[in-house]
């Protein structure tokens, strides 16, 4: 029996990962413990960028230091094993599902011991559940392809599986997470992602469902229906722009127009009107201009948007856009990437003032020194409200605007 401790870098995927491999050692009778106290740990790397790339060596490097086996998987180490290397560093590759079971067989099954006093609770008020891996789409800036592979749809009976473990845990909330999530497709040909939503959704003690990013071609009215007639079904979605200049977008490889991204959002909003969309965009791609970021920042006043999550663009070896160069400058980068934060603080700082007035119920994640807890709400607008237990859903009236959150009073309170 061995005391492990797992770590992840990067998106949400390699999160649910993360949670894959620890089932399966907890599963295998090892008991996790805090990372000072373990003997093997586990460290599932990102690849997206090069920092990315250079973080996941740092982390195994500390882990090898203290621990007597240290297991390297993930995106990093499916793209290059080579640069991970030290005494006791073992690198494994594939699917996170392969991963968990070749560590598991590799330290040793034994038989499951149950609980014990010292195994560490997930700590997270929320659990990701993959639904799938990979993606076919090959944008000319992106090397996840490469590190994860082809689509790959993992079967319904793995998901609703680790669906209900989730909840047996204890977390209230779910999130439908992988690499490009609108490709899921069940294998015995029972449907897509929005008959999986529906059947999520409908779970016994589940409190509130969300999707992780999907692809603007993969929002349909089907999707929408499935989503506005699941009750616990979050009124967010998180659809990526990237750039909001139609010959851009070619430069980048992506799947859809202008127009084609507007339609989505018009969809999703026809089916839930109070929906928060969120997105991505990357400026100073080598082939954006000042026309064409005038472009994405009229798009973005378009659409409205919550929050944008603004990338500064670098190339990354292995990726065809790598081949243009880094034709913006620093300089350029810097200051589109401020312009177009700025916008969406004020975007955001609009959407709170007209939510107040407004119920919504924030999980509480997040104690606060001075008697306040933040959590976020069904929209993902981040609530601080009176503190209370970590984890619990408080039902809550907004009252006002304190920065970048929405003060909330508890209903039963106001």
């Amino acid at each position: 029996m061995a005391r492990f401790s797992v770590r992840f870098l990067g998106c949400k995927v390699s999160q649910a990962d993360a949670m894959l491999i620890r089932d399966a050692l907890r599963d295998a009778g090892h008991v996790e413990t805090a990372a000072e106290r373990a003997e093997v740990h586990v460290v599932n790397t990102c690849a997206l960028t090069l920092e990315a790339e250079r973080k996941s060596r740092q982390q195994v490097n500390r882990a090898a230091r203290v621990a007597t086996r240290t297991f390297v998987t993930g995106c990093a180490a499916n793209l290059n094993r080579d640069q991970f290397t030290g005494d006791g560093v073992t690198v494994v590759t594939g699917s996170a599902d392969r991963v968990a079971l070749e560590i598991a067989v590799e330290l040793g099954a034994q038989p499951a011991l149950g609980c014990h006093d010292d195994a560490r609770p997930s700590g997270r008020t929320r659990a990701f559940v993959k639904v799938q891996n990979g993606c076919d789409q090959h944008c000319a800036f992106c090397i996840i392809p490469t590190t994860r592979g082809v689509a790959e749809s993992r079967p319904r009976g793995a998901i609703l599986r680790d669906a209900r473990r989730r909840l047996g845990e204890g977390h209230a909330e779910l999130v439908l997470t992988g690499i490009n999530i609108g490709t899921w497709r069940d294998q015995a040909g029972h449907g897509g992602l929005a008959e999986l939503i529906r059947t999520v959704g409908a779970m016994a003690g589940l409190e509130r469902l969300r999707i992780s990013s999907i692809e603007p071609g993969d929002v349909t009215p089907r999707l929408m229906a499935a989503m506005a007639e699941t009750p616990t079904v979050a009124c967010h979605m998180h659809i990526p722009l990237q750039s909001g200049d139609p010959a851009v977008l070619v430069d980048m490889g992506r799947s859809y127009t202008i127009d084609r991204y507007l339609q989505s959002v018009e969809w999703a909003r026809q089916a839930i009107p109070a929906l928060n969309v969120t997105t991505d965009v990357i400026v100073g791609f080598p082939t954006e201009d000042d026309t064409a970021f005038a472009r994405t920042l009229d798009v973005v006043d378009a659409v409205r948007f919550g929050k944008v999550h603004v990338f500064p663009y670098s190339p990354r070896p292995g990726t065809r856009a790598a081949a243009l160069g880094d034709g913006v400058s620093p300089t350029d980068k810097d200051a589109r990437s401020r312009e177009l934060r700025d916008r969406s603080d004020r975007l955001g700082f609009a959407r709170r003032r007209e939510r107040v007035g407004s119920r919504d119920v924030v999980l509480v994640e997040k104690l606060l020194d001075d008697g306040t807890a933040t959590g976020y709400g069904s929209d993902y607008t981040r609530f601080v409200i009176p503190a209370t237990e970590r984890g619990r859903l408080v039902a809550v009236v907004a009252d006002g605007v304190v920065g970048e959150h929405l003060r909330g009073i508890p209903i039963e309170q106001a």
